[in-house]
């Protein structure tokens, strides 16, 4: 979900791929422990990611575990916003990219009201982007929806804990931090406005970059509730609460690996490369994975490099 849209970081990892599966290809030990040796064999490019520290990982699990299954691929972390991120798939200067059911529902496929259920949003999106000529690999368990969130004690202060109590505070109280991707979704700010009824001046919001809004709505100067996604693990680092959208607003934002039908058909390796991780990426684990990048201040390159080798997969 979420700038499904969140700068820059691939290097020795895909070299000491490279490297294995020419020894592979000539006969001597398979390339990493995963036993998939050859299965994307000649496939090349860049694997995109949306401009946050969850794509840049996911990047680069994604860009490090095919090569060490034949392929020759960089991860390109460089490029801002979902649209981009998209057309620059449709326009194959990608081979493919981690998006989200939600934000391709609702903003690459026009519609303005999600599926209920996550495996009927998953379905439903898969098969409106099908007929654009783009395949979704099997859904990871992650859902990195938006939500708005407070800092814990302010929370327990206004006595809010859903997005309905927010809507009945006062308006001096209702002051929110959210980024310029999100003012503007039909799935964020003018869609969750006018489903719980929040009629606000626009001087009580302030857009923000995303990394820059956890640590404001931490402090509760600006604003009292900032925009932020399920997955991410400054939440509970900065000891925000997130509240409940308590009517469904927000779609599910399910992770999966996107890929041009036609990539697919030629390299029908990758949709078995990648099963080799996304069962794994449950919400938990991202929080986990997020929490490196985003607290401890970890290159997602390395995050992902260090995750592999862990699942034995490299």
């Amino acid at each position: 979900m979420k700038n499904r849209t969140r700068a820059s970081f691939v290097g020795i990892v895909a070299l000491s791929a490279l490297t294995l599966t020419a020894c592979a290809a000539g006969g001597g030990t398979p390339t990493g422990d995963s036993g998939k040796e050859g299965l994307v064999s000649g496939l090349t490019g860049e694997v995109g990611a949306k401009d946050f520290s969850e794509q840049f990982i996911l990047a680069h699990i994604t860009s490090q575990l095919l090569n060490a299954n034949g392929a020759d691929t960089t991860a390109n972390t460089s490029v801002v916003g979902s649209a981009n991120v998209r057309a620059a798939l449709e326009g194959d200067d990608f081979l493919g990219y981690w998006e989200y059911t939600g934000t391709s529902w609702v903003t690459y496929n026009g519609n303005t009201a999600p599926v209920v259920g996550e495996k009927a949003q998953f379905d439903a999106t898969k098969k409106a982007d099908a007929a654009k000529g783009i395949a979704w690999l099997d859904a990871a368990p992650f859902n990195n929806t938006y939500a708005l969130a407070i800092l814990s004690d302010k929370a327990k202060k206004l006595k809010v804990a859903t997005l309905s109590d927010i809507a009945a505070l006062p308006v001096e109280e209702q002051t929110f931090c959210i980024e310029s991707e999100f003012s503007t979704r039909d799935d964020g700010w003018p869609g969750l406005k006018k489903a719980y009824g929040i009629d606000v001046p626009d001087s009580n919001v302030s857009l923000l970059d995303t990394g820059v809004i956890y640590d404001t709505t931490a402090k509760g100067d600006v604003c009292n509730f900032g925009e932020v996604f399920a997955t991410d693990g400054r939440i509970s680092a900065l000891k925000l609460s997130v509240m409940e959208d308590d009517k469904a607003f927000f779609p599910v934002y399910q992770g999966a690996f996107t890929v041009k039908q036609s990539t697919l058909d030629k390299y029908p390796g990758i949709a078995e490369v990648l099963a080799l991780v996304s069962s794994k990426l449950t919400t938990k684990e991202m929080q986990r994975l997020n929490a490196l990048a985003d607290v401890d201040g970890q290159d997602p390159e390395d995050i992902a490099t260090d995750w592999l080798t862990e699942q034995g997969l490299i």
